[in-house]
C-alpha cells in the first residue's frame, strides 16, 4: 500500500513538470507527448488527471484534463507555435531568466492588487487575451470566458474572430471588452467593424500587427488529424472555420477581401486612429523603434506580444523584449505585455520590468476546455492568488510599488 501511494505521487509530480515545460506544449500536451516518447508505457492515468476545477493546484492541472476533452484538430491549433516552436517555448523560459529581489519586514496583510486601466478598475492586472473561435473549447466560448471574467472582475479582450457576436458578450460581461482588431483589406471592411463594435460601447481598440502576412504552422499541420473531413462536423469546408462563420463579419461583404492586410503600413494605422474615437493600441509590437514609432503616431498603449509564438519564429521572449519598450515610452503610454505566463510570479516580473497589465491566452483556454466558465474562473483565482502572495512576500502592498528594483536578470545582453 505504501508502495503504492509513492508510485502514484512521484506519478502525479512528474506529470507536473511535463505539463510545466514548454518543449511538451509543443507536442501537444501531456498525453501527446507521452505517445511520441519513451514513456508511452506509463501514460497518465485517469486518476492523475483533475475531475473538478477545485482539484487544480496550479493553471499546468488543467492541460490534460482539456486536452481530453478539446477535439484534436482544434487542440492542435492552439497548442502549436510556428516553425519549430522556438519562440513558443522562448515565451516561457524567459521568466526563468529574470529573478526576484523580495524585500522583507513589510507589512503584508494589506495587499492590493487594483489596478486602473484606461478609466475602469479592475480586480487585478492580469486580463484575458483574445483567442479566436473560444466556442471550439467549450459550447458556449467567450460567453463562458466573459462571466468567468466578471465574477473575477478580470478584463476580457475580445478577438475579431470571435464565435459569439460583440454585443452578447459585453451583455454577459456587464461592461465593455477592450476589442482586437484583424484589420481587412478592404477599407470598407474595416470601417464597418470599427461601427459595429463602437456602437456596442467598445472604447479600446487595439490593432494586431504581427501576423499579417500569414504563418508557417507546422507543428499543427504535423499533430492534427490527417482525415480532415471530421472537420465538416463544425465547420463548412476541411480547410476550417470562413467568415461566415464569424459574426464580428455578418452584414459585411467579404468578398475577395482578405481578414488579415499585409500592406497594412503606418499610414493605415493613422487611418484608424482618426476615424476611431476610443483608445487605440497597437498589439504586436517588441522593438524599441516600433515603439517610438507608436509614440510619434499618437498610439494610446502598446501590447508586447508575439501571438504566443505563433507569428514569426523571432526566438525572443516577450518578457525580453519588455523593457526596452518600457524604456523606450518613458511613461508616456502604458505598455502591456503577453506570451509565456503562467504564474502569479511571472505576472509580478512583468509588472517589475514596467508592465502596465500582463495577458494570459492557453491557461484560461485549458480551463475553458476542461470545464468551461468554472474553469476559467479557477484558473483567473490561481493566478490571482498566487501575485497576491508574490505582491506580499516581496513586500509590495499596491500594484504601483512594484518596480525594477524588484527583479534581477543577471544573464541578459541588456
Amino acid at each position: 500500500m505504501r508502495q503504492s501511494t509513492l508510485t502514484s505521487t512521484a506519478r502525479r509530480e512528474f506529470l507536473k513538470f511535463l505539463a510545466a515545460s514548454p518543449y511538451v506544449a509543443a507536442f501537444g500536451g501531456v498525453a501527446a507527448y507521452l505517445r511520441q516518447s519513451a514513456f508511452a508505457q506509463s501514460g497518465p492515468q485517469a486518476s492523475d488527471v483533475i475531475s473538478d476545477p477545485a482539484s487544480a493546484l496550479n493553471v499546468f492541472d488543467f492541460e490534460e484534463a482539456a486536452h481530453r476533452k478539446v477535439l484534436p484538430g482544434h487542440w492542435a491549433y492552439m497548442a502549436s507555435g510556428v516553425d519549430d516552436d522556438g519562440t513558443l517555448r522562448a515565451n516561457r523560459e524567459g521568466y526563468k531568466h529574470v529573478e526576484l529581489r523580495p524585500r522583507r519586514l513589510r507589512d503584508a496583510t494589506k495587499v492590493d492588487m487594483h489596478v486602473e486601466l484606461f478609466g475602469t478598475t479592475y480586480s487585478s492586472p492580469i486580463y484575458l487575451c483574445p483567442t479566436g473561435g473560444e466556442k471550439s473549447f467549450f459550447p458556449e466560448g467567450e460567453l463562458a470566458v466573459a462571466g468567468a471574467a466578471k465574477a473575477r472582475g478580470a478584463l476580457q479582450v475580445l478577438s475579431t474572430v470571435t464565435s459569439i457576436p460583440v454585443e452578447d458578450v459585453i451583455k454577459t460581461l456587464g461592461r465593455p471588452v477592450w476589442q482586437q482588431l484583424y484589420a481587412p483589406s478592404s477599407w470598407d471592411a474595416c470601417e464597418k467593424i470599427l461601427r459595429r463594435v463602437e456602437a456596442a460601447g467598445v472604447t479600446v481598440l487595439a490593432l494586431t500587427v504581427d501576423n499579417t502576412t500569414g504563418r508557417n504552422s507546422e507543428t499543427y499541420l504535423r499533430t492534427r488529424p490527417k482525415d480532415l473531413r471530421q472537420c465538416t462536423t463544425c465547420h463548412e469546408s476541411e480547410a476550417g472555420p470562413t467568415v461566415k462563420e464569424r459574426p464580428m463579419y455578418d452584414g459585411i461583404d467579404m468578398t475577395g477581401v482578405k481578414t488579415t492586410n499585409p500592406a497594412m503600413d503606418w499610414a493605415f494605422a493613422d487611418r484608424i486612429r482618426k476615424s476611431w474615437k476610443g483608445k487605440f493600441l497597437i498589439k504586436g509590437m517588441d522593438t524599441r523603434e516600433d515603439a517610438r514609432l507608436c509614440i510619434e503616431h499618437g498610439i494610446d498603449g502598446i501590447m508586447v506580444s508575439n501571438h504566443g509564438g505563433r507569428s514569426t519564429e523571432t526566438l525572443r521572449a516577450t518578457i525580453e523584449a519588455l523593457p526596452e519598450m518600457v524604456a523606450e515610452v518613458n511613461g508616456r503610454i502604458p505598455v502591456f505585455v503577453d506570451g509565456g505566463v503562467r504564474r502569479g510570479t511571472d505576472v509580478f516580473k512583468a509588472l517589475a520590468l514596467g508592465a502596465k497589465a500582463v495577458g494570459i491566452g492557453r491557461p484560461f483556454l485549458w480551463g475553458l476546455g476542461a470545464f468551461g466558465q468554472a474553469g476559467v474562473d479557477r484558473v483567473l483565482e490561481i493566478l490571482q492568488g498566487e501575485l497576491k502572495l508574490a505582491m506580499g512576500n516581496c513586500g509590495t502592498q499596491t500594484v504601483a510599488d512594484i518596480n525594477r528594483a524588484y527583479v534581477a536578470t543577471p544573464d541578459w545582453k541588456i
